[in-house]
């Protein structure tokens, strides 16, 4: 079980932190979030923003990320298990978007706990043949924490916002407000590179209070 404690997460900081976090389930936490039932988004690199909008058709023409936009995140260092985490969320929205979820498996450990749950939606959505509009990712912040279980556990804090997405019977398209992430990656570094080897997100209006 990951243990970062939600509420001291975006000061960038060490330290071991032993409070649970609450359910991070996948579940909505606002109840205005019109069908989310799982995370996603659009994401380009460096401070994590990408401009967009428009209707959850197609996927849309969004370029694939540059791994150059998050700098370090091939060495073993704590700062590049930051920025490993940031790019693997990244690409999981970015697969929400455009359908190419290829590159995902070789970013996760074998038995990566919260992964599936986070990447469940793009499997329909390919099914489909619909996505996800562009909209803007922007970092608020992100906590470094000691872990018995990995070598590292990250803190992302991040909002999304309001876009397009079919919603979970395929006959229609809905509005998602604007949505606050906090997400926690316990990360490994296996065969010269960070893995995430365990998930947890939440979301919701009042996520950063």
């Amino acid at each position: 079980m990951l243990i970062l404690g939600l509420a001291a997460c975006g000061d960038g900081s060490k330290g071991p932190v032993t409070t649970p976090p609450p359910d991070l389930g996948f579940e909505p936490q606002t109840s205005d979030g019109g069908g989310v039932s799982d995370d996603g988004g659009a994401e380009s690199g460096g401070d994590g923003a990408s401009d967009g909008g428009g209707d959850a058709q197609a996927a849309p023409d969004i370029p694939p990320l540059d791994p150059a936009d998050y700098p370090g995140m091939d060495e073993h260092t704590d700062e590049g298990a930051v920025q490993a985490f940031r790019y693997y969320i990244a690409m999981s929205m970015w697969a929400h978007q455009t359908g190419d979820d290829s590159a995902l498996p070789e970013l996760e450990g074998p038995n990566c706990t919260g992964c599936a749950e986070l990447n469940a939606a793009i499997g329909p959505l390919k099914e489909h043949g619909e996505y996800w509009s562009e909209f803007t990712v922007t970092d608020v912040g992100h906590r470094i924490h000691e872990s018995d279980m990995h070598e590292v556990e990250i803190g992302y804090f991040f909002t999304i916002s309001p876009h397009m997405r079919p919603n979970e019977s395929f006959d229609d398209q809905i509005d998602v407000p604007e949505i606050q992430y906090i997400s926690v990656g316990g990360m490994n570094w296996e065969s010269g590179r960070w893995v995430v080897s365990g998930l947890d997100a939440e979301w919701g209006e009042d996520v950063h209070k």
